[in-house]
């Protein structure tokens, strides 16, 4: 499977991006991206609506601490019933992080502002796509959380 033809178009006609392999293919991830710039999409049922909140990909979302900074008891890690409809052409878990092309408004950890450039699953297990964070940021206008207002703290 390749980059998804929704995401490629976007991409394509919006941003300055860069593509490499990713862990499945290569063994290693993202032969370009530094580690902590490596992010991961994490999908949230809030108050019955899906959204996604982007956050590096050795972060896990804590919910406690997101339903205080949105007001709602009402967050749960979305299962993949609930929103596998929506990112029907890419891998289970490799949903980027551009949520607007899949109708998904997006969430952004403070933390990955402080990087010049971020790298993410472009749609498969194989592919990755880097990008600025300010083009990410201006393309894609998600609402950015203040710092650990969805990190979990580390144990």
């Amino acid at each position: 499977m390749s980059i998804p033809d929704k995401l490629a178009r976007f991409l394509d006609s919006s941003i300055p991006y860069a593509t490499d392999l990713d862990v499945e293919a290569t063994g290693s991830r993202g032969a370009q991206a530094p580690c902590d710039a490596f992010v991961k999409s994490v999908i949230l049922s809030v108050n019955g609506r899906i959204i996604m909140a982007v956050v590096p990909a050795a972060e896990s979302v804590d919910i406690n601490q997101l339903q205080k900074c949105l007001g709602t008891r009402d967050v749960h890690l979305a299962a993949e019933s609930e929103f596998r409809h929506l990112f029907s052409d890419c891998d289970p878990e490799a949903m980027p992080i551009f949520g607007s092309v899949y109708g998904v408004p997006v969430l952004v950890a403070h933390e990955l502002t402080d990087n010049e450039e971020i790298a993410f699953p472009a749609g498969t297990r194989r592919d990755v796509v880097r990008v600025r964070v300010r083009d990410f940021l201006i393309m894609e206008k998600p609402c950015i959380c203040a710092r650990e207002a969805i990190l979990a703290k580390a144990s």
